[in-house]
């Protein structure tokens, strides 16, 4: 691997980087507002590009959502089972319930 054999002074690196120069990004109005805009994004103002009205709320609807993963037999079963333990949960509550009623 190549390594310098000195160190490169101030001066030369300076002469080096004399080209790096910082450019101002380019900037519009939008067209339907007059706010001043980056070139090539949705305007922060109005929500339009191009002349056409753009909202992230439009975009969320037209997304499809994500389709649920296949459950295996195991987990279909262990489903059942949670299911079937809180029905009969709320059954012993309301049998409780009930009886507590009736004995005032």
């Amino acid at each position: 691997m190549a390594v310098p054999k000195k160190r490169t002074g101030h001066s030369a690196q300076g002469h080096r980087r004399s080209n790096w120069k910082a450019t101002k990004p380019e900037t519009t109005k939008c067209p339907n507002c007059g706010e001043t805009v980056l070139a090539h994004t949705v305007c922060t103002a109005c929500g339009t590009y191009k002349g056409q009205p753009v909202s992230l709320k439009d975009r969320v609807e037209e997304v499809p959502a994500k389709e649920e993963k296949k459950t295996t037999k195991k987990s279909a079963k262990k489903v059942e089972e949670t299911v079937v333990e809180e029905v009969k949960a709320e059954e012993t509550t309301e049998t409780v319930v009930e009886e507590e009623k009736t004995e005032e």
